[in-house]
């Protein structure tokens, strides 16, 4: 009287479901890859190359929004820096957000 007749399931699992569960979740990661993650690799790409062509006589800004003016190149992962009038600062080149205005290429000795 009170009790409703169970029915089974019919047996499946086939291709279907899979695809169907399985779609969702590769056109997410999809989104991710072309709006997320491929443009941060390529500003990643395009700073890396910026921080590479610092050279003497550029003026730069810093991660931590210093404004100045490169005065020597130290080997390749230093800048010396100058932020005021004698002040003169080390920075890594990976702390350098931006590079304002080129300086003039180093003239070669003869």
């Amino acid at each position: 009287m009170f009790i409703t007749p169970a029915y089974a399931q019919a047996a499946g699992g086939g291709f279907g479901d899979i695809a169907s569960t399985i779609l969702p979740l590769v056109m997410i990661m999809a989104v991710f890859w072309f709006l997320l993650i491929r443009p941060q690799q390529k500003r990643a790409k395009e700073h890396a190359e910026m921080v590479a062509a610092v050279r003497r006589g550029d003026n730069v800004v810093t991660n931590g929004g210093m404004v100045g003016k490169v005065i020597k190149v130290i080997g390749d992962n230093e800048l010396l820096i100058e932020v005021g009038e004698d002040v003169k600062i080390k920075f890594l080149r990976s702390a350098i957000a931006e590079v304002r205005v080129k300086g003039q290429p180093v003239a070669t000795e003869k």
